[in-house]
């Protein structure tokens, strides 16, 4: 039986490698586009996110936006898939950062482990995780979400180790992997506005009450690695990716180890609020995410 969904996805790399750079936008425009109209319930947590970030707006200009959301998912899709084929004279061009020397001063200190990125779903990380491998040349570990399709998160796997970055897979043995990575002083990549295992520490987000993961700041608060909320925007003509790194958080002990960890992940929480803010169109967190998410959907939150 025909796999679609990893089938679709290896088209699109193949896509995004044949055509010419400048048409690649015109593809994204046109495939997110689709995806916008055919993706309902998608759709309707788009249109919730964005109201979370902006407030209500006047409904054209809210279509607007939902549809420039999707646009910028697949325009996300196909600058990454060309990113293996690029030199890495094109991958430094095309990545303007500011912060990285939190990053650099995390990985030369001797006494510190590897630093952890947290960041949400916002824009696209993979340039960066490649530039850091390509141009410091500094060992990379994400963490990534483990997905039914077990053909398609191969695929997604095989992809981001050909970009240089070493990838643990979501499960039991994740959190061993990445203490290993921090005491060899890797950089750890954790996406963390969405508490995919809902095991989470509950914080204010935008307003409203819901988990997000408690890995990173647990991590942080045992290593004494520094936790910098960092994003990763697409820039506006298509050729890069513009890096921020925030100064570390406060990972320091002030109670109870439980009470730390819902302190620096609240704090991670409101980073998070300020970064999105900047290109909510870009967040690209496209499933229920707040226990009013699923209610407005009817569907039951997974245990």
């Amino acid at each position: 039986m025909v796999n679609t969904a990893a089938l679709s996805y290896k088209l699109g790399s193949r896509l995004a490698r044949a055509l010419p750079k400048v048409a690649t936008g015109y593809a994204a425009k046109g495939m997110g586009l689709s995806a916008a109209r055919v993706s309902r319930q998608k759709r309707s947590i788009v249109a919730r996110n964005l109201i979370r970030v902006r407030g209500n707006i006047a409904p054209l200009a809210h279509e607007q936006q939902i549809d420039a959301t999707f646009e910028s998912y697949a325009h996300y899709w196909m600058q990454s898939f060309r990113l293996p084929g690029m030199s890495a004279e094109e991958i430094d061009e095309g990545f303007r950062y500011e912060g990285f020397e939190h990053i650099q001063s995390a990985i030369e200190d001797p006494e510190q482990p590897g630093p952890i990125l947290a960041m949400p779903h916002l824009g696209g990380w993979e340039w960066a995780g490649f530039w850091l491998a390509l141009i410091p040349k500094y060992q990379v570990t994400a963490v990534a979400e483990r997905i039914d399709n077990d053909e398609l998160f191969e695929f997604f796997v095989d992809y981001r180790r050909s970009l240089g970055m070493n990838i643990v897979p979501l499960g039991p043995d994740a959190g061993g992997e990445v203490l290993a990575a921090l005491r060899d002083n890797n950089v750890v990549v954790l996406l963390s506005d969405r508490d995919i295992e809902n095991n989470g520490v509950e914080v204010e987000f935008f307003g409203e009450t819901t988990t997000l993961p408690a890995g990173p700041a647990t991590l942080a608060l045992r290593t004494g690695a520094a936790l910098l909320p960092t994003v990763c925007y697409l820039e506006d003509d298509g050729k890069g990716v513009y890096g921020i790194a925030r100064p570390p958080l406060d990972t320091s002990r002030h109670g109870k180890f439980r009470e730390d960890v819902q302190r620096v992940t609240q704090e991670m929480a409101w980073a998070f609020e300020e970064q999105i803010a900047e290109a909510p169109e870009q967040w690209h967190l496209l499933q229920p995410n707040w226990p009013s998410d699923y209610e407005a959907l009817g569907i039951e939150r997974p245990s």
